[in-house]
């Protein structure tokens, strides 16, 4: 998967190639999705949600170019393998799933592979997780109709956030904090499921 898929698509950086190479994304997909887990393809994981294409979370996780000391906030813990990818790569990951089965479905997964510093909460991603901000780097893997107004606000300064936007069609924007500023960056065309929230 990382030689045929990801260094040919120009994923670069070596420490995301590498973690990439040893997370078991089967662990993170149904029985019967086994088969397809190392394909370049996002799948089913059930309650209308997806895992994925493993491109996608290569690319976001570059793009947010992350050195080792972060902590950092994931919206939408989906099946659980983004945060696992972070959680290799930073200090601490704190991952938010309005889903309530999703999530602890995620947690055992995460349990039985061993990781420590992944902290987790059922409820609104647009709300973020304010009570452990700020956060370095936020990943968002759902996506809303624009950049929600609370996610940048728990950004550290400077800090930085990937994240899909629009509803019929998406943009992954790149957003950096800087002070009172925020600069977006449109990246790439993506296609995410919605970003569930009540607002």
């Amino acid at each position: 998967m990382v030689q045929n898929q990801l260094r040919a698509r120009g994923v670069k950086d070596r420490k995301v190639l590498d973690v990439m190479r040893k997370i078991p994304r089967h662990e993170f997909v149904p029985e019967n999705m086994k088969s397809y887990a190392y394909q370049d393809e996002p799948l089913p994981i059930g309650e209308g949600q997806t895992i994925s294409q493993p491109y996608i979370v290569a690319y976001m996780t570059e793009v947010l170019a992350l050195k080792g000391a972060e902590k950092v906030l994931e919206i939408g813990t989906g099946s659980g393998y983004q945060a696992a990818i972070l959680a290799e790569l930073v200090k601490e990951v704190f991952t938010v799933e309005v889903i309530s089965p999703l999530s602890v479905k995620a947690q055992e997964v995460l349990k039985k592979l061993g990781y420590k510093n992944i902290y987790f909460k059922i409820g609104d991603g647009t709300l973020g997780w304010e009570e452990n901000a700020p956060y370095d780097a936020v990943m968002v893997t759902a996506a809303p109709a624009k950049v929600p107004k609370a996610l940048q606000e728990q950004l550290e300064i400077p800090g930085r956030m990937v994240i899909p936007v629009g509803s019929t069609f998406q943009e992954l924007v790149l957003v950096k904090r800087e002070m009172k500023k925020f600069k977006k960056r449109k990246l790439l065309p993506v296609r995410f499921v919605p970003l569930i929230s009540k607002h």
